[in-house]
């Protein structure tokens, strides 16, 4: 086997490897039942919608708002709001793990919620919708560990609603 060949075989190689890599990773990560996280998310704000509007409050998808520390501002665009009313929201349909360990990847997303929160103007109603999930184990749910664990996080005046999809009902939590 000549040199040109054998870089061939070993390219040929590193791609099938990364490409097998990539979709068992992705498949190993994604909400079983599922098309895609992407999905996910995109159902659990249309479900957001519908619940703030049966609560009598008529949000939009992707609304864009100018925030920053200090005199630099950049347009961000929140998961939910309404400009006329003053209200953003960012919406969160993480889960336990399988092993009902914390997803801690998905805690640091929750965190950057929270800077924008900060970053965003005191004149809008905040807040964090995230999905009702209970861990037998830990006997508390997501929502609830992230309150205790990272409420130092937390601006004041954010509202954290936890949606339970069985019932269509959310209730807002005390921080």
């Amino acid at each position: 086997m000549n040199r040109r060949n054998s870089s061939s075989i070993r390219m040929t190689c590193f791609v099938y490897l990364t490409v097998r890599c990539k979709d068992n990773m992705n498949k190993a990560f994604q909400r079983v039942g599922s098309r895609s996280n992407a999905q996910v998310g995109s159902d659990f704000e249309i479900s957001a919608m519908r619940f703030f509007e049966r609560e009598g409050l008529y949000l939009e998808r992707n609304v864009k708002i100018q925030i920053g520390i200090e005199s630099i501002k950049k347009e961000h665009a929140f998961d939910l709001g309404c400009i006329n009313q003053k209200v953003i929201v960012e919406c969160k349909s993480h889960k336990w793990t399988s092993g009902a360990n914390v997803p801690s990847a998905k805690m640091t997303v929750w965190n950057e919620a929270m800077y924008y929160f900060v970053a965003a103007p005191n004149n809008f109603r905040k807040i964090m919708f995230v999905l009702y999930d209970y861990s037998e184990k830990r006997k508390e749910t997501l929502a609830q560990y992230y309150i205790r664990t990272y409420r130092h996080l937390i601006p004041g005046g954010v509202e954290f609603w936890e949606y339970n999809e069985s019932t269509l009902s959310a209730k807002k939590l005390s921080i």
